[in-house]
């Protein structure tokens, strides 16, 4: 894709002040550089001709400017590499804290198609590499351009003919240059995708280390590992090769340029037309000319890997939500919970077939609706079109007689309370997973939600009770505990509508008759859907809607549908051993 200059200059501006001075100060410690050849210069071709006494005097002159030229430096060079780093650290946390943002907006679909690690990678290492082109970047070629420049002039100054010869390289260095950085480019680019795919591996193994304990297959995941960090290995190699190829061909060049200054700069002499004492300069300074071109052979690497990192950047701050207010969306107020679906269809992306095909189906305000059937059949999805997790592909999905793309997404979404089988706990204490149903939540609040999800009991037991640390995804607590902690963090958002996936499927005979308590609970006087498997667990329930491949085949009561012998009764009769 196109460099987005515009884009990345952009970053510079809430500290251009600071920049410019460390960029001035930058200029004036390179330019400074430049003296000291001229100084030796006017030693070695003026002082030295003086008598030893007048010579002297000046010597010890020239030794005091140069001690002051070498302060100076000193000076400047430390609040270039300070204050220029602080910048870069500051542009790199506004470029994550930016990319972050931007990646809380993103839909369901972007994250069901990325890797976690993936993700990682273009948070942390690609910025780190960005924040160094950032600083570094226009502070050495400044540096680089004022030494070279400064040269070429000076040299120019004392021999022209020459001078032009040693500038007849150039061109060839630069073609060089594009053809090398080009490689390069390409081979960082690779390098950070496998990189990628090493932090991927590594997430996924480490997130699910206790089933791969419980399968003892400690080996295999260290082989799937090794693969990944082989290939990784393999594209450092092919770029490393490319560099070294660029590397010694600049060498090369460069070496060629001091041979052809020594050979004419010689004969030069031997025709009267120049001196010993110039030709030493010239040589001093063609140094200046040919360490700005071997340092900017290196900092092509710095600027590709910079440019790649950025570029990656922007592939997913050019991303759009799939799913976006619209921009007079409608702000939920007063929601009694009445949902409608109206000849709703729906396919995920790079699906060919339809989840759901034509589905009609209205839950009242306050209804407790069951949605039973196979795996497969749409119930989560169905579920997930109500707060918006993903679009319909045709209908429309009504809350409260608007359409839910009419509507704010944070009103809409805070007005819905989801209880899933896999529960998602942070790493941190009880009390900070609780408080996420509500952050403005008091404490009292958040002690009142755990008693009305049966949790307060067990929170107590633990060593600092709510102040308790639980781990990663909550770890310390058993599956009951987990989920009671997730419906306490729904009785503190208080919604009107409950969308309970499963909710007891994975737990133990004991701990779902307390969960299922809560549940029933939470759910009085809101409008409540439940996805079961279970169906001892959503006998009360006031409709039962059997949902298959084919959409709704019944629905009603759980006396009414086992009285009409038909798909739910053969299921229920499956779990139960009844026969009716």
């Amino acid at each position: 894709m196109d460099f987005p200059v515009k884009k990345f200059l952009s970053y510079y501006k809430p500290y251009l002040k600071i920049f410019l001075t460390v960029l001035a100060t930058a200029f004036i410690t390179s330019a400074l550089t430049l003296v000291f050849p001229l100084l030796v210069r006017y030693i070695t071709k003026d002082v030295l001709a003086e008598d030893l006494s007048t010579a002297l005097n000046k010597v010890y002159w020239i030794l005091g400017l140069m001690l002051v030229i070498v302060a100076i430096q000193n000076i400047g060079n430390y609040f270039v590499d300070y204050k220029g780093h602080e910048i870069g650290a500051r542009m790199e946390s506004d470029l994550r804290s930016e990319l972050f943002a931007h990646m809380q907006k993103l839909s369901f679909g972007f994250y069901d198609k990325e890797k976690t690690g993936q993700l990682m990678s273009r948070l942390t290492n690609d910025l780190l590499l960005l924040s160094e082109l950032y600083h570094h970047g226009p502070e050495d070629y400044i540096n680089y351009f004022v030494r070279f420049i400064g040269a070429f002039f000076i040299l120019f100054f004392i021999n022209a003919p020459l001078t032009i010869i040693v500038f007849c390289f150039l061109p060839v260095l630069g073609v060089l240059s594009l053809y090398f950085n080009k490689a390069e480019n390409k081979a960082l680019r690779r390098n950070k995708e496998r990189i990628g795919d090493v932090n991927a591996q590594s997430e996924d193994s480490l997130s699910g280390i206790r089933v791969v304990k419980s399968f003892a297959n400690e080996g295999l995941e260290v082989n799937k590992f090794n693969r990944e960090n082989n290939r990784f290995l393999d594209s450092r190699k092919k770029f490393y090769k490319t560099e070294a190829v660029f590397y010694n061909w600049i060498q090369t060049f460069l070496q060629l340029i001091t041979v052809t200054v020594i050979i004419f700069g010689s004969i030069t002499i031997a025709r009267g037309t120049l001196d010993l004492a110039d030709l030493i300069t010239f040589l001093l300074y063609i140094n200046f000319m040919i360490e700005p071109i071997q340092k900017l052979t290196h900092m092509s690497t710095q600027f590709q890997e910079g440019v790649t990192g950025f570029q990656r950047f922007m592939e997913i701050i050019n991303l759009k939500p799939s799913i976006e207010n619209k921009p007079n969306a409608v702000t939920m107020q007063d929601v009694r919970g009445d949902i409608r679906f109206k000849h709703v269809s729906f396919r995920y992306e790079d699906h060919l077939d339809d989840v759901l095909e034509n589905m009609s189906l209205q839950v009242l305000p306050g209804e407790y609706v069951a949605l039973i059937g196979p795996s497969g059949a749409g119930k989560t999805t169905l579920c997930s079109l109500i707060p918006r997790f993903y679009d319909v592909t045709d209908g429309e999905v009504l809350l409260d007689g608007i359409n839910v793309r009419d509507l704010d997404l944070e009103s809409l979404r805070k007005t819905i309370g989801i209880v899933q089988q896999d529960v998602y706990l942070f790493a941190g204490t009880v009390m900070e997973n609780i408080r996420y149903g509500n952050p403005a939540a008091s404490d009292e609040d958040i002690i009142a939600a755990a008693k009305h999800a049966n949790a307060h009991n067990f929170i107590m037991s633990l060593p600092n009770g709510y102040h308790s640390c639980i781990g990663q995804r909550g770890v310390m607590l058993s599956g009951g505990q987990k989920q009671r902690l997730s419906i306490a963090r729904v009785f503190l958002k208080n919604p009107p509508v409950l969308i309970f996936d499963e909710a007891t499927s994975a737990l133990d005979n004991e701990s779902e008759s307390i969960v299922k308590e809560s549940l029933e609970l939470l759910a009085k006087g809101r409008t409540t859907l439940v996805i079961a498997h279970r169906l001892s667990t959503i006998r009360n329930a006031e409709r039962i809607i059997v949902l298959t491949k084919d959409g709704i085949v019944e629905q009603g009561s759980h006396d009414e549908l086992i009285a009409r012998g038909g798909a739910y009764a053969n299921l229920y009769s499956k779990q139960f051993e009844l026969h009716v």
